[in-house]
């Protein structure tokens, strides 16, 4: 099964220089260019929280 799709997966929320969100998987490394903002929970805390906290879906720079 694809990690990132794991619904018993523990992940992290990742977030960038243009306030862009994404759900990560908790074991892999967080990519450069981004930053953990919550976790490490459940796939459903997180997106509860990327839909809580990730209002403006447009990049940084184009606000």
């Amino acid at each position: 099964m694809n990690p990132f799709d794991d619904p018993e997966g523990t992940f992290l929320v990742l977030v960038n220089d243009e306030e862009q969100h994404s759900l990560w998987p908790a074991h892999l490394d967080v990519p450069a260019g981004w930053r953990g903002v919550h976790g490490s929970d459940t796939r459903e805390a997180c997106l509860a929280y990327v839909e809580e906290h990730w209002t403006d879906l447009r990049p940084l720079s184009a606000r």
